[in-house]
């Protein structure tokens, strides 16, 4: 399901500001999600004893309750704690089998823990936090955040100008994004060996949003884990830089924007050396006010034929708890609503269409994406996909409910054998959130 993100500049000054008027605030939520799916094959390629949707071989669920609680601590000073439990309210081994998250066992982590000081017009926040920059974010899809252990700095001085600066230590997203909560309470590991980034938001032409970042780390991070390559295991990635453009516009309701963003890599031990690739993305849309928005989207990645690296994906989930590579989400225009990490694909074309209204108190989504990857400088086909997802929410006071269909077929999932295109197959999703 895709919540409401809030930006980075926003979520710091909630942080510094909005807790003049409460000194406390106690709020959470009570989430419980539910996919089915009717995949016939696994990864290896071997049938599944049932493929029929609703059955719990094919099932996934779990709950979660999290609470968070925000004070003044001086008048420019403000905390904030949040914590989270993880249940599978007895549904595991009974009508689901396996859990979003991955665990089976019930848990707890805190997911944010931060102090946040204001002087002048110049923010400070550091500890536990989600973040929402273009290439490291939080990812909301999932039944828990993914959160980091972070310094971030927050300037207005200039008008129409915002400066942000961000040092990054750890972060808990292959513990928490599939991977299964191992340690109660402090699932957090190192985060490359420390990484930076400095962004500059700028909205003096109106009605333009115009924003650049640029991120640099230190790493020794396996290259099998950004290359989704076994062969690449024992390759280190020594050194990473990146950075993104974006311009967006709103022109009474005509909607517009362009995105572009470069990885740089340094690698030891494949005799490479340096690479790099990147990745451009146009959007185009029309918003009806208080009717339905509609945007098209089209997104091409770079050849990167060394290594087959791609472009603008999450630098912060590329791996679970086992080391194992994910399919990182994108802030790409063409990203798909669920099956990520295909438009961030060397030598991929991607184009998205979105419509999204309201229709007798519910909120109606429908999103079809389609990625097209060429061969990438080698001579062997590449896995294409498409997916079309339709979605159905609505509020009955503080209950969100939310049912979903996405139909998907790429030629590298749900696959007889490896020499096989992947079958078509459906899955039905369904969220309640009550926030209190």
């Amino acid at each position: 399901m895709k919540f409401t993100k809030m930006s980075l500049v926003a979520a710091l000054l909630v942080g510094s500001s909005a807790f003049a008027i409460d000194n406390v605030k106690v709020s959470g939520d009570a989430k419980l999600f539910y996919q089915t799916n009717d995949v016939t094959y696994d990864d290896a390629g071997v049938k599944n004893d049932s493929d029929s949707l609703f059955n719990k071989d094919r099932a996934q669920g779990e709950a979660a309750v999290s609470l968070n609680v925000t004070a003044d601590l001086t008048k420019n000073i403000s905390a904030g704690v949040k914590g989270t439990v993880l249940t599978t309210l007895g549904l595991y081994n009974n009508l689901v089998s396996s859990t979003w998250t991955g665990g089976v066992e019930d848990t707890y982590l805190i997911n944010e823990a931060w102090l946040a000081a204001t002087l002048g017009k110049t923010t400070v926040k550091v500890g536990r936090m989600p973040l929402d920059t273009p290439l490291v974010f939080t990812e909301t899809w999932s039944l828990v955040e993914n959160t980091f252990d972070a310094a971030v700095v927050l300037n207005q001085d200039i008008p129409d100008i915002t400066l942000v600066g961000a040092y990054v230590g750890q972060g808990n997203a292959a513990a928490v994004l599939g991977g299964g909560v191992t340690q109660a309470n402090s699932p957090f590991t190192s985060f490359y060996d420390g990484a930076y980034a400095v962004g500059v938001v700028n909205t003096s032409i109106k009605p333009a949003n115009i924003q650049g970042w640029y991120y640099g780390a230190q790493t020794s991070i396996d290259a099998a884990i950004l290359l989704s390559d076994p062969a690449f295991t024992g390759v280190e990635v020594s050194h990473l830089d990146a950075f993104w453009l974006q311009a967006d516009a709103n022109i009474e309701g005509i909607l517009a924007g362009a995105q572009y963003t470069k990885n740089t890599y340094d690698l030891k031990g494949a005799g490479i050396g340096s690479v790099d690739n990147d990745v451009f993305a146009l959007m185009l849309g029309y918003e009806m006010k208080d009717v339905a928005t509609i945007k098209v989207a089209y997104s091409q990645t770079g050849k990167e034929s060394d290594v087959g690296m791609g472009a603008g994906f999450n630098l912060a989930t590329l791996e679970d708890s086992t080391g194992k590579a994910r399919s990182a989400q994108s802030k790409l225009y063409t990203e798909a609503w669920w099956n990520y990490g295909y438009v961030t694909r060397a030598d991929t074309s991607a184009i998205n269409v979105a419509v999204e209204g309201n229709a007798a108190g519910v909120d109606l989504g429908a999103y079809y994406t389609q990625t097209n990857s060429d061969k990438n400088g080698g001579t062997a086909e590449r896995a294409d996909m498409s997916e079309f997802t339709v979605t159905a929410g609505k509020d009955f006071g503080p209950l969100n409910t939310t049912l979903v269909y996405i139909y998907a077929k790429a030629d590298d999932q749900n696959q007889k054998s490896a020499t096989e295109k992947g079958d078509a197959y459906n899955t039905i999703q369904a969220y309640l959130t009550l926030n209190f």
